[in-house]
């Protein structure tokens, strides 16, 4: 099992959290937050369905809202685009999400495995390409898709329809991070959060 630290490092896609904090919104007002991550914040609707997501990267804003995005069992569902309620440090909009409620993955869990499983494949893929530079994780994920990996087809159809967007949209992937990947309630393993821009 690879040392995803190191993985992450190698790549420059070190563990960091979004500092800017919450903006004053009449949906935010009193909710609770449960998670941070990079380019994002997540606060809890209070439903035990549905979180808010703020989302400053435009990557993850393209890949929640656009028409043509990936699409099924294993990426999010996208209630509602609440629009930009602010500007983050990065200079980017901060636009609010409305979506499904997902879960971290949880150790010795199907989900859990499977997630290591494609983080492994990522990162030796990565190692293999590493020569192309910050081409390496786009060409790493495109190599994944035309070789056989011993999951079901539907993980597999998933993973060229996220191939496909980030060539669309010129994005970089980031499957190194498992909290990029979470799980439904039924424990199905969503892609949640795996892409960002350079």
């Amino acid at each position: 099992m690879i040392d995803l630290a190191t993985a992450r490092a190698k790549l420059g896609r070190e563990a960091v959290v979004l500092p800017d904090p919450v903006p004053a919104h009449p949906l935010l007002d009193g909710k609770r937050e449960i998670g941070r991550g990079e380019y994002s914040i997540v606060l809890d609707k209070g439903d035990g369905e549905r979180v808010y997501k703020i989302v400053s990267s435009p990557a993850d804003y393209f890949l929640y809202t656009a028409d043509d995005r990936p699409r099924g069992e294993h990426f999010p569902i996208v209630h509602a685009d609440h629009g930009v309620i602010g500007r983050a440090q990065s200079g980017y909009p901060l636009h609010l999400i409305e979506m499904e409620r997902l879960y971290p993955l949880t150790d010795g869990t199907p989900a859990s495995d499977l997630a290591m499983r494609l983080i492994d494949f990522y990162w030796s893929a990565c190692e293999q390409w590493s020569r192309l530079g910050t081409n390496m994780g786009r060409i790493a994920l495109y190599h994944m898709t035309q070789n056989p990996l011993g999951i079901d087809e539907g993980l597999h159809e998933a993973l060229k329809a996220l191939s496909d967007f980030i060539e669309e949209y010129q994005v970089l992937p980031d499957i190194l991070n498992a909290n990029n990947l979470m799980m439904r309630k039924d424990g199905t393993l969503v892609f949640s959060d795996p892409v960002f821009i350079a």
